[in-house]
């Protein structure tokens, strides 16, 4: 089968590829430079397709438009000869629209089935930008794909319900540990050096991509509250912020003072894989401030590093953080209840017993979110197929 990427999203399709790999699957990798690895170059019943190229933002838009219409070409000229009888979509490309109409319609066309795995059902309406050509190329993809996988028993409902897919046609495979990020001797306590964070400063992470469905702003406002009461908080926020300039100069000036005064330690960057485990191995724990998410990468990479999770009750989250055990929830929106989730976590046996708890978490993530056990899955899915 080939393994259609778009490029990005490191963690989540190295662990799939080579989980599939250890399966016995054969597989065309379509990638880019950010997924060219040794994993997946030259290993055993797997063939690495470097399509995409360059993922780089900072250069001219002609630049860019040259790349993007070169890996169309390139991808189309592979569909016509490509021996995989199965397509499996990881993530789109560039020109969504083009990909979920006329982009399906070839692979059909070829003969192909087609095998698609959601990460969101509807990121227009998570976005605030839905419109109704947005549902209706959704609608088509979602209808063509032979088969489509999700990581939560909400999203096969919303599938069902406001895309009118077939129950038969949606599989529910969990969304795999991170285990893309390196791991390195690094100590809890030499990463907090590394941040200029004290020991016994109760520490709190926000990680990833920032936009205003990731509700930062609450977590600052709920930051002042806790803040306020004790002066041994701190809040690391390392992440980018991603096409929200407006929204993201309004979060900047509500946090100078903390970050004048180093109770805010802000990186507002992409963060490299091999420093990715500074910030989570100097954090107590990570805060998942969402207003609104299908499920979350930030989540597991966490669990992967044992770090407990403080979440709203949006999404999956519910089921991925169990209280007392691997996290707290708290109520979306409401920077009240998640200073008082936050109160709550430094108050209880999960902080008091970091060291146990991490080693408990990790266990834990790795049983439950299982690449072997999603490749297992996956297999079952294509045998299916072959056999159609």
């Amino acid at each position: 089968m080939a393994l259609l990427t778009g490029g990005g999203d490191r963690p989540y399709a190295m662990g799939i590829a080579t989980a599939l790999i250890s399966q016995g699957v054969v597989i065309d990798v379509i990638g880019s430079n950010e997924l060219d690895c040794r994993e997946l170059r030259g290993g055993r019943g797997v063939t690495f397709l470097n399509l995409r190229g360059d993922l780089e933002s900072g250069t001219s838009f002609t630049n860019k438009a040259s790349r993007i219409l070169l890996y169309y070409i390139r991808l189309v000229r592979y569909s016509a000869t490509a021996k995989p009888r199965i397509f499996h979509i990881l993530w789109n490309n560039k020109f969504e629209f083009f990909d979920r109409t006329l982009l399906m319609l070839y692979y059909k066309l070829l003969g192909k089935k087609v095998v698609l795995t959601l990460h969101n059902i509807n990121k227009g309406r998570r976005d605030s930008r839905d419109t109704r050509l947005n549902r209706l190329t959704l609608r088509f993809q979602y209808r063509v794909s032979d088969q489509i996988f999700v990581h939560t028993e909400k999203m096969k409902r919303e599938l069902i319900e406001e895309f009118g897919v077939q129950e038969p046609r949606i599989t529910t495979i969990p969304f795999g540990v991170n285990n893309a990020v390196p791991h390195t001797a690094l100590t809890s306590r030499g990463a907090r050096q590394r941040l200029g964070i004290r020991e016994g400063d109760k520490t709190i992470l926000f990680f990833g991509n920032i936009a205003p469905y990731k509700g930062l702003e609450h977590l600052v406002a709920a930051f002042h509250q806790v803040s306020t009461r004790s002066d041994d908080y701190r809040l690391i926020i390392a992440g980018r912020p991603k096409g929200c300039d407006d929204y993201w100069t309004k979060v900047l000036e509500s946090m100078q003072d903390d970050i004048a005064a180093g109770r805010i330690i802000l990186r507002a960057s992409f963060i490299p894989d091999d420093e990715t485990e500074i910030y989570f191995k100097a954090a107590d724990a990570v805060v998942l401030p969402y207003a609104h998410i299908y499920q979350s990468g930030v989540l597991l990479l966490a669990y992967s590093f044992g770090l407990p999770a403080i979440g709203t009750d949006v999404g999956s989250f519910r089921e991925d953080i169990v209280e007392g055990r691997t996290g707290f929830l708290c109520r979306p929106s409401d920077p009240v209840d998640l200073a008082r989730a936050i109160d709550a976590y430094f108050g209880s046996a999960l902080y008091q017993r970091l060291d146990d708890t991490r080693l408990d978490i990790s266990e834990y993530a790795h049983q439950r979110y299982s690449w072997e056990t999603i490749a297992n899955a996956t297999c079952g899915i294509y045998a299916d197929l072959q056999n159609q």
